[in-house]
């Protein structure tokens, strides 16, 4: 065990470590990293719908697949004919510097579905190597070494 340091000016405003659990406990109901996706899609039936929520021209340039493409303008209309009533449903936009997921997410809500979003998006969807649609077939990108724990360990020699 380490000694007690004194803590940095960092922590000055720190939450108690209870808040700080309720807090991080809270976003794991709110968002979903693109691994779960994938190990839930991968299963028979993975128990919600996952939502692109980018433009017709982002769709397609490259989606995941399996997914229902709705824009974020058109799900407040489109959303109650495509996906029924009370489905959980998984958003995702490009990537981490787009806020579209997270307004896709409270369309959703809005509208009864429990949501979740997946941080990320497709961009580090592709980044870890996992498969991409296009209107020609499905590929996967090289792992990216700076996302991806076993890519990187295998692009590393051990100097031990």
């Amino acid at each position: 065990m380490t000694s007690t340091l004194p803590a940095p000016a960092l922590f000055d405003h720190a939450a108690a470590p209870e808040e700080a659990a309720r807090h991080f406990r809270a976003r794991l109901g709110f968002e979903t990293d693109v691994s779960d996706v994938a190990a839930a899609l991968a299963a028979d039936e993975p128990g919600f719908v996952l939502v692109d929520t980018r433009s017709e021209a982002a769709w397609s340039a490259g989606r995941i697949p399996g997914a229902v493409h709705l824009p974020g303008r058109r799900i407040a209309e489109a959303a109650p004919e495509l996906i029924a009533p009370g489905t959980p449903v998984v958003v995702y936009c490009w990537g981490p510097g787009c806020n579209g997921a997270t307004r896709a997410a409270l369309a959703f809500a809005t509208l009864g579905h429990p949501v979740k979003e997946m941080l990320g998006g497709f961009e580090y969807w592709a980044r870890e190597g996992f498969a991409v649609e296009r209107d020609g077939g499905t590929e996967r990108h090289p792992l990216d070494p700076l996302t991806n724990v076993a890519a990187a360990a295998d692009a590393v020699e051990c100097a031990c």
